[in-house]
């Protein structure tokens, strides 16, 4: 695969159980769930902007790369980020750790499993069929990225 966990990186992710905690987030909004007829394909992005804000984030829209990204929170010498990214009724989340300017992290969650686990290995992301769902799929993630950050921190 050729990428590695930071070392800091790999044992804030494995202190929280993050392989766990991400399968269980899986299952629970699960494709065999929803159904594949009945996810919500287009998303208002006002409306998610407005979930994301109520859960407490500054979040802005990139146009561009088409993902939602959470205003960086400055800890100490780090820099932290969330990107969510919307498609076809899937969640993908990427999240960004800094450390004095370099580059710690910036890989989807999908990555983070495999270098874990095992290359092979793969859980997928979680899916949603209304703004309810997609609202708890988010509360669940902030939830982690809240742990993520205080391990990496203390």
């Amino acid at each position: 695969m050729g990428i590695e966990l930071k070392p800091e990186i790999k044992n804030a992710l494995l202190g929280m159980n993050f392989v766990e905690q991400y399968e269980k987030l899986s299952r629970e909004y699960s494709a065999e769930r929803i159904g594949s007829n009945n996810r919500l394909i287009y998303c208002d992005m006002d409306e998610v902007i407005e979930i994301i804000e109520a859960l407490g984030y500054a979040v802005s829209f990139d146009k561009q790369e088409k993902f939602f990204k959470i205003v960086e929170d400055v800890r100490r010498d780090m820099n932290f980020g969330f990107n969510i990214s919307l498609d076809s009724g899937m969640v993908d989340f990427v999240w960004i750790v800094k450390r004095d300017g370099e580059l710690r992290l910036g890989s989807p969650w999908s990555i983070y499993s495999r270098l874990l686990v095992d290359t092979e290995y793969r859980i997928k992301k979680p899916v949603f069929s209304n703004y309810e769902d997609l609202e708890k799929i988010l509360k669940e993630a902030f939830k982690m990225y809240e742990e993520f950050k205080s391990i990496l921190i203390c």
